[in-house]
C-alpha cells in the first residue's frame, strides 16, 4: 500500500503575536516629523511672546498713569521698540500722522500741544492716549 503523502505533513501552527516595540523605519521618521513640528511650533509661540511683552508691559504702565504727559511718553517708547526711532522724533503734524496710523484713533496737532503748554491737559486726552496704547498695531509699514 502506499503511503499518504499528506502523512509526512505537521500540523498547522499559529503564526505568534507580533510586538509593537521593534517600531519600523517608518514610524520613526514620523515620530522624529512630529517633535521638529512641535519644536517649531513652541519656538514661534516663545518668539511671539518675547515680541509682544513691550507692548503687554506698556498696557499696564498706561493702566497706571493717570498723566497724558506720561502716556504720551509711553506711546513715543512703544514707537521706538517697534518701529524706527527717528519717527519718534518727527515734528508734531508728522508724529500725528504716524500716531493716527499706528493706533487708528485721529490725533491733531493741538492735541499734541496741549501736552507741553502750561494749561491743564483734559482727562479725555489721557483716555484717548491709553486707548491707543492698547490699539497699538506692532509691524505694519508706514508711509508717512
Amino acid at each position: 500500500m502506499q503511503t499518504s503523502p499528506l502523512d509526512g505533513l505537521h500540523d498547522i501552527i499559529a503564526p505568534s503575536h507580533v510586538d509593537w516595540w521593534p517600531l519600523a523605519p517608518a514610524w520613526w521618521v514620523v515620530i522624529s516629523i512630529a517633535l521638529c513640528l512641535v519644536c517649531g511650533l513652541i519656538i514661534i509661540m516663545y518668539k511671539n511672546y518675547q515680541f509682544k511683552k513691550p507692548k503687554r508691559n506698556a498696557i499696564k504702565l498706561a493702566n497706571q498713569q493717570q498723566s497724558a504727559q506720561q502716556l504720551h511718553i509711553i506711546l513715543k517708547r512703544l514707537v521706538i521698540t517697534y518701529y524706527d526711532p527717528r519717527l519718534a522724533a518727527q515734528s508734531t503734524a508728522n508724529w500725528c500722522k504716524t500716531l493716527s496710523q499706528l493706533a487708528a484713533i485721529g490725533f491733531n496737532e493741538d492735541e499734541i500741544s496741549s501736552l507741553y503748554s502750561t494749561a491743564q491737559t483734559p482727562p479725555a486726552l489721557s483716555d484717548k492716549f491709553r486707548q491707543a496704547i492698547k490699539q497699538f498695531k506692532l509691524k505694519e509699514p508706514l508711509h508717512v
